[in-house]
């Protein structure tokens, strides 16, 4: 089931669209080389975005406070309206009985997408 609704997720609830801007980002965060930090969270967000069934986030134990001023800046800079985005979308994907599990994925994301470092992606299993 999990594996259906990802690529249900993939193809139409904007799992590819969701990939490829995250994947975008992070590009332009290795470039700035000060940013790659936000590079790597980038990625794992964009990892996230495009398979999110039968994975969930946690706290990652080893975390420090380097993380946690990071993620100040990440909020400031562009955590509020990613996570606000998703709010958003997974509102309007709930309005229909098909859409309600592409709308919890997006409500998924809004955490990591709001504070990104000092979290892991882990299976279900």
């Amino acid at each position: 089931m999990r594996f259906i609704l990802n690529v249900l997720w993939f193809i139409f609830g904007s799992g590819f669209l969701l990939a490829l801007g995250y994947g975008l980002a992070a590009l332009v965060c290795f470039l700035l080389i000060v940013t790659i930090p936000f590079g790597v969270a980038a990625l794992r967000l964009a990892v996230y975005a495009m398979w999110p069934f039968g994975r969930t986030v946690v706290s990652s134990p080893g975390a420090g406070v380097g993380s946690g001023l990071a993620n100040i800046l990440w909020v400031v800079l562009a955590g509020w309206w990613l996570a606000l985005t998703h709010l958003l979308a997974g509102v309007a994907q709930c309005v229909t009985i098909i859409g309600i599990p592409f709308g919890i994925a997006n409500f998924k994301l809004v955490p990591v997408a709001f504070w990104p470092l000092g979290r892991e992606i882990v299976d279900l299993d």
